[in-house]
């Protein structure tokens, strides 16, 4: 609709500059065509004439009223009025609400959806959790907005990679294998055996345990076997790190999250990638050494500081692998690539983008682009929950799934905006109640579906065609609201895909629950009149596409009874 309405202001604007009106040398302005937030106002506005009135050396006023007499009759527009400065407000005709109506009914699961992103690659990383433990609540919410990114980035087009980078080298990994390996001999926490830094929960009992068992462990399609040897360090961490692996695998699958790549940090190391990258940023002269140490000059690329790339020690600080693998993004071809990372982490951000531009191979100011959300406070009954049994000292992702369940996990981890810190209410979330969002929306769309069995229950007939041919009620507030609601599901979708922020479709599909609900309190469906009936469930019907189309987009099943 924005599109054609701009179409149809720049042959305004040509009539104008034939008539002499506006310099026919004048070019058009960058302006906008946006819906009023007061939709008294119209369904459609523009600032063209604003922008247009210091270089055509004219009033805004006078110049909105010029264009509108300019402007072609279309089906498109009943009436255009000037507001304000210069404002252009348009509303709409009956056949555009009709054309709009029919193009959701046509286009049906891709409805929403556009091809900007068409030939472009996009890479999305997210969770990427160290195999130390079972997934928490934030990796949770990693989880949900990292694959709602990936989910509005497809449906803009983009071809899009998910992407799991497993911290499987350092000292958490060592960590890991010392606490299984103490289990193994028999230790537990709080003994005197017990390592310091060592894993409590439950889970490293059941390691050790199907270690010393034998057991066979697959992940991605390479076994593990148990050696069984309580001191074989290594034969132990290999164990660790594929049994948690697997587990952390399972827990996303619950979630209904999966990857298309599983990148390993140790193999940066086993390929030689962390030495080439090193050898390559001592080739361009950003590197310096001092005090036994290598540095980056990172201040040279707007980080606040230098950074040491390699200790006296001889080991590499964990950046140094970061900009080796964010590297092999941009030769992978990932022309947007999208990090996601708990705000804890925003500190390694500047340096990362630093090594990056100091490897000088093209890769553009600001590229990779960084998602970061805030901590999850989990609460029941009034009060926060801290722990769980099996990872002994955070609520683990299955834990929220376990209590609330997929839908309305997934709903509350993406429905905020990262960047604000969240509180996640069990007793809310499991609630069948209209104040809970995803219930509501989900409620919406099985109402719907409701009506349609309503309907062969009775023995009434449906025509679409001839409720697409009609769309009656467009007097009343209630319709137009719920048509322009449905009209603006492109839009959201497009917003969603450009800013990386999922949580607008779930603002969103809360607004056109609230729209069909208005719409349904106000009139009767199932009508003994068939043309009013068969409109009517027209209406009802697109707006079940949409709300299904926009769960499909956070994950979230659209039930069809609840």
């Amino acid at each position: 609709m924005k599109s054609q309405l701009r179409a149809l202001i720049e042959q305004g604007l040509d009539a104008l500059r034939t008539r002499g009106d506006l310099p026919a040398d004048l070019a058009s302005p960058d302006f906008i065509v946006e819906r009023p937030k007061d939709r008294s106002h119209g369904d459609f506005s523009t600032n063209v004439a604003m922008l247009l009135a210091k270089p055509a050396r004219s009033n805004p006023r006078a110049l909105a009223q010029a264009l509108t007499t300019a402007l072609p009759q279309t089906g498109l527009v009943a009436s255009v009025d000037i507001a304000g400065p210069g404002f252009i407000n348009f509303r709409l005709a009956p056949p555009a609400w009709q054309a709009q109506l029919r193009e959701v009914h046509d286009q049906g699961e891709s409805y929403g959806h556009n091809n900007s992103g068409a030939g472009r690659r996009a890479g999305v990383e997210y969770v990427s959790a160290n195999p130390t433990g079972p997934l928490h609540v934030g990796h949770g919410r990693a989880a949900a907005i990292g694959d709602c990114i990936a989910r509005v980035l497809e449906a803009n087009g983009w071809d899009v990679a998910r992407e799991f980078y497993y911290n499987d080298a350092g000292v958490q990994i060592e960590n890991l294998a010392r606490s299984t390996q103490a289990r193994a001999h028999g230790h537990a926490p709080g003994g005197a055996d017990w390592p310091a830094d060592a894993y409590n929960g439950d889970y490293i009992a059941d390691v050790a345990a199907a270690y010393l068992r034998g057991d066979s462990v697959e992940v991605d399609g390479h076994v593990v076997t148990g050696a069984g040897d309580a001191d074989d360090l290594d034969a132990i961490r290999r164990f660790a790190v594929a049994w948690l692996r697997r587990e952390q695998n399972a827990d996303l699958a619950a979630f209904g999250v999966s990857f298309d790549v599983y990148f390993l940090e140790s193999s940066l190391y086993a390929d030689g990638k962390v030495e080439e990258t090193v050898r390559e940023l001592v080739a361009h002269g950003h590197t310096y050494e001092e005090g036994g140490a290598l540095w980056l000059r990172s201040t040279d690329f707007g980080d606040d500081k230098d950074r040491v790339m390699r200790k006296s020690d001889g080991t590499y600080t964990y950046f140094v692998p970061d900009v080796a693998y964010h590297l092999s993004k941009w030769q992978r071809g990932y022309e947007r690539a999208i990090t996601e990372l708990g705000a804890d982490h925003h500190g390694s951000l500047a340096r990362v983008r630093a090594g990056l531009q100091a490897l000088d191979t093209g890769i553009p100011q600001g590229w990779p682009e960084y998602v970061l959300h805030q901590m999850v406070t989990v609460m029941r009954g009034g009060e926060e929950v801290k722990l769980s049994k099996r990872a002994g000292s955070y609520v683990t992702l299955r834990d929220l799934i376990d209590e609330v369940g997929r839908d309305a996990t997934r709903w509350f981890l993406v429905a905020r905006r990262p960047d604000s810190q969240l509180v996640f209410d069990i007793d809310f979330a499991r609630s069948q109640s209209l104040d809970n969002p995803v219930y509501y929306v989900q409620l919406s769309h099985a109402r719907i579906c409701g009506l349609l069995r309503q309907l062969e229950e009775r023995g009434l007939a449906f025509d679409a065609q001839s409720g697409l041919d009609r769309l009656p009620d467009l007097d009343s507030g209630a319709t137009r609201d719920l048509l322009t609601d449905l009209s603006r599901f492109p839009e959201v979708v497009e917003a969603a895909g450009q800013s990386l922020e999922p949580h607008l479709v779930a603002a969103y599909l809360v607004e056109l629950a609230q729209a069909f609900q208005s719409y349904y309190n106000d009139h009767q469906f199932l009508v003994d009149d068939a043309g009013l009936r068969d409109s009517r469930l027209a209406l009802a019907l697109a707006t079940r596409q949409v709300l299904a189309n926009g769960l499909a987009l956070l994950g979230v099943a659209a039930p069809q009874r609840m």
